[in-house]
């Protein structure tokens, strides 16, 4: 019996196979052998009414480990922050909610001033002189900084620090290969980039220096330094950064850098299994031609009224593609609107005291540690809402996190998995949204998980 939901009946069928000259569907498949041909019945259960799909499909999602049901002290570019409950209102009103991309600028008006807005906040945030529309997601958004560097200086080596996450490192070597750039890794010292390893490795033909702060370890880089380095040979410094950390600490764009990348995760986004989230990316104004994507800029029609239009769009569905910035062809609009109204509803001071709260309960969290007889920090170099737990000898990290999630706590990224000398590390990231109670809980079970 044919299922209610497919559109194809059996006249439907007995039409499409006449009009291609077979007299059934297993005619279409005569070129592919036997011997290679699936035999039997798929393992599957046989046909369930609504309520029993429904259930089963509960069931499969209950074994989700779920920012409700579960305590997280798992960050590593996801974060369990509080996201303000209009935020899901506003982006679930239909206007927002289905659109693509504004292509006819005349009609998008209102999907055209909330990107509008997002650019004006990651400005105010960076400190930098123009944002884009927004990226897919801050490790792309890396990558197309190391291009953007590369055709701005028509060099083809980039620099770029072990402490950066090691995802974005590897999509970086991904674009690197096609656009023929060289990757040159640095290593790290106390949990931040080594300087002396670093300038050994800054050439006259390096494009760019790319450093993360608050780094994969959630310690915060010594950037100064590093802006002299890059500058002295005429690079360009690209920095990733946690745009929460922005509301205590300074902004890129007083540091001297060129380029400033990021996940806008933290700012009201859900962490919805690992992505999507919403990449930005924000340049000093000499670069302003050169950013991938596209811009959104306000003007005035004809009568003088307020109106918005795609400033910029130097991508390869507009102009001739060898002269394209890059082959990004839409932006994250809906998700950029979720950071807008976060930011919007919570303002300056409210950021501000978001990024305290990480701050403060971190570091509560981190002297926990400190007076533990069973764990150590492992760095003691600044950090902002992460930090590395060192495990006693012998204790598995992926081991102690499957205790701990038995007990209720999603524990901390096992950081062995990408840094095989870090193996017994764990990368804790403490949010706004623990309490107390919740950190006291958490390191009491891992001391029993010994």
């Amino acid at each position: 019996m044919k299922h209610r939901y497919l559109p194809m009946t059996e006249q439907d069928e007995t039409e499409m196979l006449k009009a291609v000259g077979v007299n059934s569907v297993e005619e279409l498949f005569v070129d592919i052998p036997q011997s290679v041909r699936y035999e039997g019945i798929m393992p599957m259960s046989g046909a369930l009414n609504e309520p029993a799909l429904l259930k089963h499909m509960r069931q499969l999602s209950d074994r989700n480990a779920d920012f409700d049901r579960y305590t997280s002290f798992m960050g590593a570019g996801i974060y369990d922050h509080h996201i303000p409950v209009v935020i899901n209102h506003v982006i679930s009103r239909s206007e927002f909610y289905t659109a693509y991309t504004p292509y006819q600028p005349e009609i998008s008006q209102g999907e055209l001033q909330a990107i509008f807005e997002f650019q004006s906040y990651v400005c105010e945030l960076t400190g930098m002189k123009v944002a884009n529309a927004s990226m897919y997601d801050g490790a792309t958004a890396l990558a197309e900084a190391a291009a953007l560097a590369s055709a701005a200086t028509k060099r083809k080596r980039v620099v770029v620090s072990r402490t950066v996450h090691p995802e974005a490192r590897e999509i970086l070597l991904t674009s690197a290969r096609g656009l023929g750039l060289e990757v040159v890794e640095v290593g790290y010292v106390n949990g931040i980039t080594d300087l002396a390893e670093l300038e050994a490795a800054i050439t006259d033909d390096t494009a760019a220096v790319l450093v993360q702060t608050p780094n994969f370890f959630g310690c915060l880089e010594d950037i100064r330094p590093i802006e002299k380095l890059i500058h002295a040979s005429k690079g360009l410094l690209v920095m990733s950064v946690n745009p929460l950390s922005l509301g205590l600490l300074e902004s890129p764009g007083e540091l001297g850098a060129d380029v400033v990348v990021g996940d806008a995760q933290p700012l009201g986004i859900p962490a919805s299994l690992g992505g999507p989230t919403c990449g930005f990316f924000a340049v000093s104004e000499p670069l302003m031609r050169r950013i991938p994507g596209r811009i959104v800029g306000q003007t005035v029609d004809s009568e003088g009224k307020r109106g918005f239009v795609l400033t910029l769009q130097a991508r390869e569905q507009h102009i001739r593609r060898e002269k394209a910035t890059s082959n990004i062809c839409s932006n994250q609009a809906l998700l950029a609107l979720c950071a807008s109204v976060y930011m919007s509803t919570l303002g300056k001071e409210g950021i501000r005291e978001a990024a305290l709260l990480n701050l403060r309960k971190s570091h509560y969290a981190s002297g926990r540690v400190e007076g533990s007889n069973a764990f150590s920090l492992s760095f003691t170099a600044p950090f902002f809402n992460e930090f590395v737990v060192k495990l006693p000898a012998g204790a598995e990290a992926g081991s102690m996190n499957a205790k701990l999630l038995k007990a209720g706590y999603i524990g901390g990224y096992d950081l062995g998995v990408a840094y095989p000398e870090l193996a017994g590390h764990l990368l804790v990231a403490v949010t706004e949204r623990r309490t107390k109670e919740e950190i006291e809980g958490f390191f009491r079970e891992m001391e029993a998980c010994l």
